[in-house]
């Protein structure tokens, strides 16, 4: 029987976890402020139509619940 020494393995992985990577410089993003503003637009249009479907199903529904009870 032949066993496996894992210990070195483990410490091998941990000692990698802190060992320095080749990472590359940090890149600078830059946003264009036009697709931010195109999607602030957007959302205030979906948002807006939300509420719109959102009151049409509840006046709808209370009008039947009304046109049933009466």
């Amino acid at each position: 029987m032949i066993m496996k020494n894992l210990g070195i393995s483990i410490k091998d992985k941990i000692v990698a976890r802190y060992a320095e990577k080749n990472t590359p410089e940090k890149t600078i993003k830059s946003t264009d402020i036009n697709v931010l503003l195109n999607r602030v637009k957007l959302n205030q249009k979906k948002e807006s139509r939300k509420k719109l479907y959102f009151s049409a199903a509840a006046s709808s529904c209370l009008i039947l619940f009304a046109a049933i009870i009466f």
